[in-house]
């Protein structure tokens, strides 16, 4: 009885972010012409598993990805208390910025990164597309950047790195152009080649396309098991 009634003085006393910094958070970001509502499925569903959680809406076809970093970085120091773990779970272009933020800011509170359906390697339909008019328009400076060549993204990124970083690919597509385009297996809009990194703590492939994959039940699970353990499950 007196241990519970001390117990319960210190809580009154701490102040209330501090209880937010022994949480361990999930960082959400959505892919390009996507809003955070894509998201949602994922951030109930580590909600429900313990986490916090911050969806972050974010204007991609307004800036370069580097810009959308800064902003990202204002919203993280925003949102989440200092001293707080945090983990990402991005999809399509957000794992670009979700990488291009870890190698430039360092948290050092980081946990792991999901990345599902990333172009790691450059996207082979943004550099089939790079001069059309319509897709200037419709994906505007980050667009740009999503291809393979100079003006890449990739090119800013560091090809080693020193965190737990496990890869989510698809291997169904619902979109048979871009699959004629695309050497080799892919989802639709990403080869399962490119979201391959030198160094990634694990990869794993399931049977979705780059449109769903994101809401698929496979990838909420196997995201939650990795942040756990750091790999995937094998079935």
């Amino acid at each position: 009885m007196f241990t519970r009634i001390i117990f319960i003085i210190i809580l009154l006393i701490l102040p209330a972010n501090s209880y937010a910094a022994e949480k361990e958070y999930v960082i959400l970001l959505h892919g390009i012409n996507r809003s955070s509502k894509s998201m949602e499925k994922l951030a109930d569903y580590f909600k429900k598993n313990g986490y916090e959680t911050l969806n972050v809406n974010y204007a991609s076809t307004k800036y370069t990805i580097d810009i959308l970093g800064e902003r990202l970085d204002r919203k993280i120091k925003a949102k989440i208390p200092k001293n707080a773990k945090i983990n990402f779970v991005s999809y399509s272009m957000g794992t670009l910025i979700s990488r291009l933020y870890i190698h430039k800011y360092k948290p050092k509170n980081l946990g792991r990164v999901v990345l599902i359906a990333p172009p790691n390697n450059g996207s082979e339909i943004a550099d089939f597309l790079m001069d059309n008019p319509a897709y200037q328009l419709s994906f505007g400076p980050a667009g740009q950047e999503l291809g393979t060549g100079t003006n890449s993204i990739i090119k800013k990124l560091p090809a080693e790195f020193d965190y737990d970083m496990g890869v989510i690919a698809g291997d169904r597509t619902i979109d048979p152009i871009s699959s004629f385009i695309i050497p080799g297996k892919d989802d639709g809009k990403v080869s399962i080649k490119s979201t391959k990194l030198k160094g990634m703590k694990d990869h794993i492939i399931i049977h979705a396309s780059h449109t769903f994959i994101m809401k698929n039940k496979t990838a909420l699970k196997q995201s939650l098991y990795f942040l756990r353990n750091g790999i995937f499950k094998k079935e």
